[in-house]
């Protein structure tokens, strides 16, 4: 018997839980409240757009490899040369100090250029 009375479908909520705002809030406080909600969705997604732009600058850092990588000295090759580190006469623990203190570098100085 219970569940006849509560086969509600969703419009129906809608409207139910609008005439429960009006008469919680009252008609002169309903539209400061939706434009309070409105502002707290604008934020929202700004802060989404945000992170999302945010991914996208990293993820096109990486660098581009066209093909196949033969050997791990190729691979730290392809990957100083995409972030300006000259090669020639290091070894491959070099280019590994190197590329690492230049990433971190990078992820260090962008909070501060955006300030």
């Amino acid at each position: 018997m219970i569940d006849h009375l509560l086969n509600i479908g969703g419009s129906e909520w809608i409207i139910i839980i609008f005439v429960a705002l009006v008469l919680i809030l009252g008609t002169g406080k309903l539209p400061g409240a939706a434009r309070k909600l409105g502002k707290a969705v604008n934020e929202y997604n700004k802060a989404k757009n945000d992170i999302q732009e945010s991914m996208k600058e990293v993820t096109e850092e990486t660098p581009k490899i066209s093909g196949p990588v033969e050997s791990e000295r190729q691979k730290l090759e392809t990957i100083a040369k995409s972030i300006g580190v000259k090669t020639e006469g290091k070894t491959d623990d070099e280019l590994r100090k190197i590329i690492s203190n230049k990433i971190g570098q990078k992820k260090i100085d962008e909070p501060e250029n955006n300030q």
